[in-house]
């Protein structure tokens, strides 16, 4: 399988300072962070320790943060739920949000996380974050992880993120579900354009790019792990760009590069 590859633009420090709007930055993978108004807020960061090769390294290192207000973790897949990340990183993390699986994971190695049910909101220096249901459960058929426990819907989640410069929705590795059409206007989705049968596939990509015909669309989830046979990374946005209604909406950003949200 050819891959596609996605792009470079290393970040420094300056990304963590205060701005005078929201800039929304792909950190390769499933990972974003948002800066809001100075308000740091990561989603299943990614930085080190990952066990497959990379084709992409993300845009900065775990000596480059600064300061975080808040990390959000979607599940426990180890390209979301980064131990090493979060273990180097949780001395400059003031909050850790996830669902209460994960945040029991989080204990586990001796992290502090708040945990939620799925359409709990919480704030974050006035920030709105609200879990959004995800449909994720793909290790019930693993006979290697279906013996760790059950795995049940409330243990996978997007966020939906409601900042004074607009409505950022992240909706996290999920087949597509019919709540996921009916969500509440936004200002962009980050959006998984994975093809796998556990993640919301390319028909899945057609109907809800097209039940929010207006919204711009940052795809994510591509170009950034070395596994040609794997369909949970090879996701390719000219696909997508060639099957969505209104494409101009689509912006094929590089990792580390900036989306920018203005009231």
């Amino acid at each position: 399988m050819t891959q596609a590859k996605a792009e470079l633009i290393p970040m420094n420090k300056n990304a963590f300072d205060a701005i005078d709007s929201t800039k929304v930055y792909w950190l390769g993978g499933g990972g974003a962070m948002l800066n809001v108004r100075g308000t740091i807020i990561l989603i299943d960061p990614l930085l080190e320790g990952f066990d497959m090769p990379i084709l992409t390294d993300a845009p900065f290192g775990v000596d480059d943060v600064t300061h975080v207000d808040a990390v959000l973790i979607t599940h426990c897949d180890n390209d979301h739920f980064s131990k090493p990340t979060l273990l180097d990183l949780k001395d400059r993390i003031d909050e850790i949000h996830t669902t209460h699986y994960v945040a029991e994971l989080c204990k586990e190695i001796g992290l502090e996380a708040v945990g939620h049910d799925i359409h709990d909101s919480f704030e974050v220096k006035g920030i709105k974050v609200t879990l959004t249901p995800a449909d994720h459960a793909w290790q019930n058929g693993s006979p290697k992880h279906s013996k760790v426990r059950h795995y049940e819907m409330e243990d996978f989640c997007g966020f939906r993120l409601e900042t004074e410069d607009g409505v950022v929705w992240m909706p996290g590795d999920s087949r597509l579900m019919q709540e996921q059409l009916e969500q509440k206007p936004m200002d962009l989705i980050l959006m998984d354009i994975s093809d796998s049968r556990w993640h919301i596939g390319l028909d899945g990509v057609d109907k809800l790019t097209a039940a929010y015909p207006e919204t711009p669309l940052l795809p994510i989830h591509w170009g950034c792990v070395d596994a040609p046979e794997w369909k949970e990374f090879n996701g390719d946005p000219e696909v997508v760009r060639n099957r969505i209604v209104n494409p101009d909406r689509l912006y094929v950003k590089a990792v580390g590069e900036a989306y920018e949200l203005k009231r």
